[in-house]
């Protein structure tokens, strides 16, 4: 087999499947939780091909499909007859070619070209990349507020399902909130904390709803009191401001937590070196695939930061698992009736990330099996095909 095969085409494969109890917007940006409803949520798949046989297979486990696959298409077509173990030179290149545009579309490209190297070389990525761990400390990450019977509808509704997901055994627990109310937030984040607090860990994430920085410094100055672990994209500039995130941190005792925002590793690492935030933040599907998402992991260690990987799926599991300085898995958008809200059915291999995803001391397994660590159901994703694009020889 050559020792660096080609690549010489590019699969992409959109399918639908349904998710109940939850509606998502026209652009499936945004999910919320709706009682009764069957929610048809669409999806696609990545599969590199190569001269020599060996493919990259990745699913990003997510929505915003129709904007990622068109730009992920748009990008194909720079790949074809490169090599596919030349990961840094493809992740340039792609890098220049998206620079008025944007670049979300690199990160399923890079991952599926790992998944391709573990597949040759037999191993799992996290151990190409000299990792070791098989198992990771996890918390659980809720999904956004609502007004729903039986959701996440008051404090007291937050503070119950913390207990819950302490019961099943989850060292700490993330909330997302409804938004731009202080006060509603502010009772959620003591409710859940004399409830729970000393007993797992807290963090709450603004999802950068806080109208403004004053009600930034008014919430963070509350979780100082209750002891919270991190405050994360806390008021809506987005998670981009260097300037009024460093007048925040003058504020806040609270560890503060952006760059979820920032596509790059190079702004990722100003922004934490410049003291804006605490943690480097990273997303594999959305930051450059695994190669550019460990950029800017190995740039915040060498800062002597932590960095903490958004989001769940293979993909993160594989790169918190190679990664030295980062504290949890977040099992992301979770709610106590609608599961995960975004978690798609598409594993042959018994994998998830659905809220009993962890073991009782917390943790959740790193796939050893070759490249991602996973087995991807292509029959069912046929089964629920509704397009394909072919670049290149498949």
């Amino acid at each position: 087999m050559s020792p660096n095969p080609i690549i010489r085409g590019v699969e992409l494969i959109a399918f639908e499947f349904t998710k109940d109890h939850l509606t998502t917007d026209a652009a499936q940006f945004g999910i919320s939780f709706t009682p009764g409803q069957r929610n048809e949520q669409l999806r696609f798949g990545v599969r590199i091909h190569t001269d020599t046989g060996v493919v990259g297979e990745y699913i990003p486990p997510r929505g915003r499909a129709k904007l990622i696959m068109a730009a992920v298409e748009a990008l194909s077509h720079l790949i074809i007859d490169r090599p596919a173990l030349a990961r840094e030179a493809v992740y340039a290149r792609l890098r220049r070619a998206t620079k008025h545009v944007g670049e979300v579309g690199i990160g399923p490209l890079d991952i599926a070209l790992w998944d391709l190297a573990g597949r040759l070389h037999d191993q799992p990525i996290h151990r190409l990349l000299g990792g070791s761990q098989t198992r990771l400390p996890a918390y659980a990450s809720t999904l956004m507020g609502d007004s729903q019977p039986g959701g996440l509808s008051s404090p007291e509704a937050y503070a119950d399902f913390a207990e819950q997901c302490l019961e099943l055994g989850y060292p700490a627990y993330k909330m997302h909130g409804w938004g731009a109310d202080v006060a509603r937030e502010i009772s959620m984040l003591e409710a859940v904390a004399h409830r729970v607090g000393g007993r797992m860990g807290l963090m709450y994430d603004a999802g950068s709803h806080l109208p403004t920085l004053a009600d930034a410094i008014k919430v963070g100055q509350v979780c100082d009191a209750l002891g919270y672990e991190w405050l994360e994209d806390p008021y809506n500039d987005g998670g981009l401001s260097i300037h009024g995130h460093r007048r925040l941190k003058a504020s806040v005792k609270t560890p503060i937590m952006i760059t979820e925002h920032v596509r790059n590793a190079e702004t990722t690492t100003d922004i934490v070196a410049l003291g804006a935030s605490d943690f480097s933040r990273v997303d594999p599907d959305y930051d450059g695939g695994i190669t550019g998402s460990l950029k800017a992991a190995l740039a915040a260690e060498s800062l002597g930061f932590d960095t903490e990987v958004h989001s769940c799926g293979p993909a993160m599991r594989q790169l918190m698992a190679a990664l030295a300085r980062s504290r949890y898995y977040e099992v992301n958008l979770v709610h106590p009736t609608a599961g995960n809200a975004w978690s798609p059915p598409i594993y042959a291999c018994g994998y998830h990330d659905e809220l009993d995803c962890i073991a009782p001391d917390g943790t959740v397994d790193v796939g050893q099996r070759p490249g991602l660590g996973v087995d991807y159901d292509w029959d069912f994703i046929s089964k629920h095909e509704v397009a394909r694009v072919v670049i290149g020889a498949v």
